[in-house]
């Protein structure tokens, strides 16, 4: 694994997206908000399309995890879905291309093992994560290869809709880390500074904050509802 990878050890990594509703839905804002991300301490980017990703390139020189999102009618499945989004990741060659890896079936109704297996035939040598929502789905994607197992998608999906990430000083994340041979990055509702550092003494890798770091709509709205 190179330099820039290992860097992220132990280290904070910033999710800087914003989606076509969202009221900083621009490559050139989503470029200045990995630099700030930078200027803050962060050590690597997550971040959403090539072309996001090409302007964050211009600001600042750390590890990417990128992804697609996309919506397919036939799939609920929208990190990373097809190749057709991996192949326009590979453009821009983030260091790591993370992707859905749960149960769900991809659009047109192939399994995560099908679509692991094209990826890895076709970019033998690309780093990957994977984005669970469960425990069993995190050591599937171990046995599968991944070289990150990511909790990205833990109470997102209907097999996961009843757990939270935190629940019993983040119970599922000791799980994971204790059964699988393969990295683990914590993410998902990580949104204060001690959780960040508990996740990383629990043994996870690194550590994505989104939202409570990049949405200030979303801080904004926080603030708001407790003076109400």
């Amino acid at each position: 694994m190179n330099e820039k990878v290992e860097s992220l050890k132990g280290k904070l990594i910033v999710s800087c997206q914003a989606l076509p509703h969202e009221p900083l839905h621009s490559s050139f804002i989503m470029g200045r908000m990995a630099l700030a991300a930078k200027e803050g301490g962060a050590f690597g980017i997550r971040a959403n399309t090539k072309e996001d990703i090409a302007e964050i390139r211009t600001q600042v020189d750390l590890p990417v995890i990128g992804i697609v999102k996309r919506d397919y009618e036939d799939s609920k499945v929208y990190i990373t879905p097809t190749m057709k989004e991996i192949n326009e990741l590979m453009e821009v060659k983030p260091e790591i291309i993370a992707l859905d890896a749960t149960v769900d079936l991809r659009p047109g109704g192939r399994t995560l093992d099908e679509f692991y297996s094209e990826i890895r035939k076709t970019y033998p040598d690309q780093l990957l994560m994977a984005d669970c929502s469960t425990v069993e789905e995190a050591l599937h994607a171990d046995q599968l290869g991944f070289d990150f197992i990511g909790t990205t998608l833990v109470g997102y999906t209907d097999q996961s809709r009843n757990l939270k990430i935190e629940s019993n000083d983040f119970e599922i994340i000791r799980e994971i880390v204790a059964k699988v041979k393969h990295r683990v990055i914590a993410e998902g509702n990580i949104n204060t500074p001690e959780k960040a550092k508990r996740v990383i003494e629990l043994g996870a890798f690194s550590v994505v904050v989104g939202s409570i770091i990049t949405r200030p709509q979303l801080i904004t709205k926080s603030f708001a509802q407790a003076l109400d």
